[in-house]
């Protein structure tokens, strides 16, 4: 019999060779964690005794802990994926998180950027040639922040039709985005400054190490605060960039496919958030 202890490192042993963001495995490592300590303390230590209703008991107790309807849910998902992965592998017989509920909470709507807020994003780091960089990549592209910092410097091209390549990122499709004249010339300009190091990475700090992830979201939320852009968070350039090319005209099909999005459901759901679309459809996208 493997414990539900040996059970929880395997999991995590799975996510890491699938190439899982390490924030992503710290994530689901800390909910199934929580809930084996909880399921121990019920003398539960076979993952073959779980029960449907031990694992509904455990978020109901979340609830009266004063989690979110939203964190408890993301840890649905969580206990959901763990126990599809022991059924997968042969340690459980019957998978009990399959008829486990999410719990109903409201999603709010994506938060938009106005124009008059990019543009204060963008004076706000003017003077900052690596953050300038990285913001047109993010409102010029759509791209996550997390497939920001797996770019290397080859994934850019610069040449006569300039494109940027996405990498396979948490089974987000590999992709190529064009860039806008406003992304390609902020990139030209880092890469002139680029401290010279062995790492491929295209964002680097001034010893060469990659810039991780959490250094980037760090740096824009203070621009954010400089340029006195309130409630607004990193992934908002990504809202903003897909709620501008649909509302710009061009295909959603089209927004789909370089968002990276797996459902055209979810670039679907941005139009109740836009003025209207133009009439014209467009083939090239609109620079922000």
């Amino acid at each position: 019999m493997i414990s539900l202890r040996d059970a929880h490192q395997q999991f995590i042993g799975h996510l890491q060779g699938k190439s899982r963001a390490s924030a992503t495995i710290l994530a689901y490592g800390k909910d199934i964690e929580q809930l084996v300590d909880y399921l121990q303390n019920l003398g539960k230590l076979d993952p073959n005794e779980i029960t449907t209703e031990d694992l509904q008991i455990f978020m109901d107790s979340l609830a009266k802990q004063s989690y979110t309807a939203k964190s408890i849910s993301r840890k649905t998902n969580s206990t959901k994926t763990f126990f599809k992965f022991l059924k997968t592998t042969g340690v459980i017989s019957n998978d009990p998180a399959t008829n486990l509920a999410h719990p109903k909470f409201e999603n709010k709507p994506p938060r938009i950027l106005t124009k008059l807020e990019y543009r204060a994003l963008r004076d706000a780091a003017r003077t900052d040639v690596r953050m300038m960089a990285v913001i047109e990549l993010l409102l010029q592209t759509g791209i996550r922040i997390g497939e920001l910092a797996k770019l290397r410097v080859e994934d850019v091209n610069l040449e006569e039709t300039s494109s940027l390549h996405v990498p396979l990122f948490e089974g987000a499709n590999e992709r190529t985005i064009p860039l806008i004249k406003a992304a390609s010339e902020a990139v030209a300009k880092y890469l002139e400054i680029r401290p010279k190091s062995p790492s491929h990475s295209l964002f680097i700090t001034k010893t060469g190490r990659p810039l991780l992830i959490r250094n980037i979201r760090t740096a824009i939320d203070r621009y954010f605060r400089i340029a006195g852009i309130k409630d607004a968070k990193v992934n908002d350039l990504r809202h903003t960039w897909v709620a501008h090319q649909l509302q710009s005209g061009v295909p959603m099909t089209m927004v789909s496919k370089l968002a990276g999005h797996k459902r055209l459901s979810t670039t679907e759901r941005y139009l109740q958030f836009i003025q209207g679309q133009a009439v014209d459809a467009k083939v090239k996208l609109e620079e922000l």
